[in-house]
């Protein structure tokens, strides 16, 4: 494997050399001495000697080198069919005044700002801005009720928060600042600034509040702030993922460690250069949006897509498409279930020939498993290489990838390819126990994760050691099962508890899902485990029908049995198929399992608060009874 194997092997046997080389991507004000500090592991901190600023990296040195022209940040937006360009210098200038607004309004370095915002430029503005100043964002996904937004206030106490009048979904208006209104009620925290980007789509201004203020007329005469140099150790956002308990879990990420892995995977995962067009089709809510809307593609001086709307029904299935063609996008990294989105609208891809994508390289999908089924048929209609790759929140970039700027490697349905150079991943049984290739286990990451991965919980340290660090002694916890195969190839199946037991035979449901989404007729499907007195769980299944697809659900349920205990055994005991109009998913696209087993096993359940359709969890509730 080469180039592959060699950096793989430098950075598991020389740590230090390997992330210091790495570390030269980046302009420092104190560059680094030292790459990992261990002295209080299993807490590990990256660069601790150093100093620099994130904001500087993405802006100001671009525009210093003479690039300032280049085209940093497209905005897109289907919903109101506006599009704005922003050149690295024009957002560098921007970023400056907004720093200037949260400076002049009491914000300083280390103090918190949540950013509560629509997929419009000023959310990313507002994210730069604070890493300008030093101080740490915390962005929640805009849309989230009160209550939520209250919990996440009361956890970072924030002393400003960033908002716009409201957000646009298809055939909806979603008013943002009743919601600011009454989470700044119910908080115990209260923050002493609001600020206000009004959108004449939608009513409401700050006008409408006492004491708040409009982004406008506060951007308008303000002293331009500098980039403030911050530790590499501090952090530079706080973003909130569900945890069990119900109280959100504040994943950490720092300056330095951030800086560098972004840089590195830019150019390494995703072969991405300076001036080529990149397109993160995500929201700035979600980590991908921190990671690969804003400050990858900015920190290698690439162009930056953002968009507002949906892969269907903005106005069609051929959305995508024509961003790809009106913007001359080079590499798409979307979700597994846009992609089903569209071709469950269109199976034959005919809204993609009406389009010149001749630019795109490369599509990259993650935020879920990408079923062998949508792999193909993403890969056959576009005719390029159609990668998956695996992360998570807490690791803040890929996990396991094709390294398409460093070794592109022959690529396996099913698979993220190979773990990235920096991550030793290891499958454990239950005591803990390695085991060997295609065994399927728990997927653990040896200590101490890279650099640009969660630095901790904010202000827990006992929750991150327990949810992370202390079930299997000298590992990160990740949650996902899977197996390693003999070539080195990482396959994740699901979340450890989406294995299910049926008469003491381990299952993995996405095993299941991948036999099911094979079928001609499924244009996408959810397995989970359900109650069964004889052998304690039994796999039920849920599926989409592909548009036009003509079946008979008893035809179908059949076909699907006999496919199911032909490619994994009548051991599954697949027996259950329901058809359904839609699955139940967050905004982010993963699909709710959790509450759709609650509802089959007519538990009581809880409708999330980050859930895209309410009426689809109503619909299948009455379906199953629930």
């Amino acid at each position: 494997m080469g180039r592959y194997s060699d950096a793989f092997a430098q950075a598991r046997d020389d740590r230090e050399g390997f992330w210091l080389t790495a570390a030269e991507g980046v302009d420092w004000v104190v560059p680094p001495t030292r790459a990992l500090d261990d002295t209080a592991a299993p807490i590990y901190r990256w660069f601790p000697d150093s100093t620099l600023n994130t904001s500087y990296n993405a802006l100001d040195r671009h525009v210093e080198a003479g690039n300032g022209d280049r085209t940093a940040l497209i905005w897109d937006s289907a919903m109101i069919g506006e599009t704005r360009t922003y050149t690295y210098a024009q957002l560098l200038e921007q970023v400056s005044r907004f720093a200037g607004v949260l400076s002049a309004n009491g914000v300083g370095a280390g103090d918190r700002v949540v950013i509560y915002m629509p997929m419009i430029p000023e959310a990313a503005i507002a994210m730069l801005a604070c890493a300008r100043i030093g101080a740490v964002h915390s962005v929640v996904f805009g849309g989230f009720a009160a209550p939520e937004l209250a919990t996440r206030i009361d956890d970072a106490e924030p002393v400003a928060i960033v908002t716009a009048s409201g957000g646009l979904e298809p055939g909806r208006t979603v008013e943002y600042l009743p919601m600011v209104a009454r989470a700044v009620e119910l908080a115990a925290s209260k923050p002493a600034t609001v600020i206000v980007q009004d959108r004449p789509e939608i009513g409401g201004s700050a006008t409408d509040h006492d004491g708040w203020l409009d982004w406008d007329a506060a951007m308008a005469d303000v002293a331009p702030a500098a980039p403030t140099p911050v530790a590499a150790t501090d952090p530079l956002y706080i973003l909130y993922t569900s945890g069990t308990t119900g109280k959100p879990k504040g994943v950490v990420r720092d300056n330095g460690g951030h800086a560098v892995a972004l840089t590195w995977s830019m150019a390494n995962i995703y072969g991405i250069e300076p001036g080529d067009v990149w397109w993160t089709a995500s929201d700035v809510g979600w980590v991908v949006g921190h990671s690969y809307i804003v400050y990858g593609p900015l920190l290698v001086g690439a162009t930056s897509v953002m968009y507002e709307g949906k892969p269907v029904g903005t106005p069609d299935a051929g959305a995508f498409w024509r961003v790809i063609a009106d913007h001359r996008v080079n590499a798409l990294f979307t979700a597994p279930t846009a992609i089903r989105a569209i071709r469950k609208a269109d199976p034959e891809a005919t809204e993609l020939a009406k389009y010149d994508t001749s630019s795109l390289r490369t599509l990259f999908a993650a935020g879920e498993r990408l079923d062998p089924d949508t792999f193909e048929w993403s890969s056959g209609v576009l005719g390029v290489p159609v990668v998956d790759h695996w992360w998570q929140t807490e690791t803040g970039w890929a996990i396991a990838a094709n390294l398409r700027g460093l070794e592109p490697m022959p690529l396996k349905a099913g698979s993220p390819t190979v773990p990235v150079p920096g991550y030793q991943v290891g499958v454990v049984d239950a005591e803990g126990t390695l085991l060997a290739a295609g065994e399927e286990g728990n997927i653990v990451i040896e200590l101490p994760l890279p650099p640009g991965t969660l630095a901790g919980l904010w202000r827990d340290e006992e929750r991150f050691r327990k949810s992370y660090l202390s079930a299997f002694d000298g590992y990160y916890l990740t949650g996902d099962s899977g197996y390693v195969d003999a070539d080195g190839y990482v396959f994740v199946l699901g979340r450890s508890d989406d294995v299910i037991n049926v008469a003491g035979h381990r299952l993995s449901t996405g095993s299941i899902e991948a036999v099911v989404a094979s079928h001609p007729a499924v244009a996408e499907c959810a397995v989970i485990g359900i109650h069964d007195d004889l052998k304690g769980q039994r796999p039920s299944g849920y599926v989409v029908l592909k548009s036009g697809a003509d079946i008979d659900p008893d035809i179908l349920r059949d076909e699907l049995v006999a496919l199911v205990r032909n490619e994994i055994g009548a051991v599954a005991t697949f027996r259950d198929v329901t058809v359904v109009p839609a699955l139940p998913k967050t905004r982010s696209g993963k699909i709710l399992r959790k509450t759709m087993r609650q509802i089959a096993d007519h538990e009581e359940y809880t409708v999330p608060s980050t859930i895209e359709d309410p009426d689809v969890l109503s619909e299948l509730a009455r379906q199953l009874g629930g």
